[in-house]
């Protein structure tokens, strides 16, 4: 029960400090005149440090694909009034800038370090994932609890990691012809 404790106020601490931040920030923007973003909700405070744009390079693989490379911009944001986070991805060719991919769908995290994410894919699939984050690592583990509206994906798992200002994620995926494998992978700046 003892370490039980010692992790709550570690959480706890690193949950006040994201507040804090965030907070800090919307003060800043409002000091220079810029239109303040409203007020972080205390759920998502943890994971303040996603809200805003990311854009970066990845690149992708599975055994029945060949491998490729791609840009990619991210987006979080929030409206301040309730525990969600709005979430938008858009992937492009390198060499020609033609769309490859995109999804959207919302994100709500939970007091107690777990969160549920929703997504729409462009190719209709749908995925509903539940996992864990960590405020104070900045990492975030998501596994399928369901695909919708797909005949081959059976489970995709998503990492997310925030190191040195970079936002970068580990996707994996499994089809009923293969076992849970790589499959894309990303590093993003804030822009």
């Amino acid at each position: 029960m003892e370490g039980f404790t010692e992790i709550r106020k570690i959480t706890t601490k690193a949950r006040r400090r994201d507040f804090q931040s965030a907070r800090k920030r919307h003060k800043n923007m409002a000091e220079d005149g810029a239109k303040a973003p409203p007020a972080v909700h205390p759920a998502i405070a943890p994971l303040s440090y996603l809200l805003g744009s990311w854009k970066g390079q990845g690149e992708g693989g599975f055994p029945t694909i060949n491998s490729f490379s791609y840009g990619e911009q991210l987006h979080f944001s929030h409206s301040g009034k309730k525990p969600v986070m709005a979430y938008t991805q858009k992937t492009w060719k390198l060499n020609s800038g033609e769309p490859m991919h995109a999804e959207s769908g919302y994100w709500r995290p939970k007091t107690d370090g777990t969160i549920e994410v929703v997504i729409a894919q462009s190719t209709g699939l749908v995925e509903v994932q539940k996992g864990t984050y960590s405020a104070e690592e900045k990492v975030i583990n998501l596994q399928t609890e369901l695909v919708g509206n797909a005949t081959k994906v059976k489970e995709i798992t998503r990492v997310f990691k925030l190191v040195d200002e970079e936002l970068s994620y580990e996707v994996q995926m499994a089809t009923n012809l293969n076992s849970l494998q790589p499959h894309l992978k990303a590093s993003l700046k804030r822009v």
